[in-house]
């Protein structure tokens, strides 16, 4: 079948394609429930070498930079305690991190997570992030243009691959919190 967006001829529902995905990505999906049916998640296999989003976007097109979206980790902390969140915004776009996300976490410094924590903790690969299999404790931001757009592109769990999501299934993952500003233009 051929993606909804971008140059893939070979998008396949994510539920076909689940030994491709890492565990926690797997058993969100395997577990899917809600609105946006889990057929509805698409797999695409992508080159692991160009995953990063400026590299990806010039290989596959400029328009995937307005249809697609990144998943960063951040640690926020009060006093000793560290809190873990997640947030999506669009890929050209930066997160506001220490404006809107750190404000929604009532965190007094929020920065991004070292690349150990993020990859450990979520059990998926460096630039291959994805909301989609998260902790379940996690606090999710999600940027409000994510959300309204029709389909979206993001990490997959790993390097290699990515999925294809209705933007409005990103409001419907556990601790999702959908926020205006979240995403601030590139500097």
């Amino acid at each position: 079948m051929r993606a909804p967006i971008g140059d893939f001829d070979d998008a396949r529902p994510a539920t076909d394609c689940l030994d491709l995905l890492t565990p926690p990505v797997a058993a969100a999906v395997r577990a899917w429930t809600g609105p946006v049916p889990a057929d509805r998640i698409l797999y695409v296999d992508t080159d692991p070498t160009i995953a990063d989003t400026a590299v990806f976007v010039e290989h596959h097109g400029p328009e995937l930079l307005e249809q697609s979206a990144n998943c960063v980790v951040l640690a926020g902390k009060r006093g000793e305690t560290t809190t873990l969140a997640a947030c999506v915004v669009k890929s050209g776009t930066r997160v506001d991190v220490n404006g809107v996300a750190r404000k929604h976490l009532g965190v007094r410094k929020a920065r991004f997570a070292p690349m150990d924590t993020a990859t450990g903790d979520t059990g998926m690969e460096y630039g291959g992030i994805t909301p989609i299999g998260l902790p379940a404790d996690w606090p999710l931001l999600v940027d409000a243009t994510v959300v309204d757009t029709e389909w979206v592109l993001i990490g997959s769990g790993r390097r290699r691959g990515k999925i294809i999501v209705p933007g409005k299934a990103f409001a419907q993952l556990p601790h999702a919190v959908v926020l205006e500003g979240l995403g601030l233009p590139q500097a």
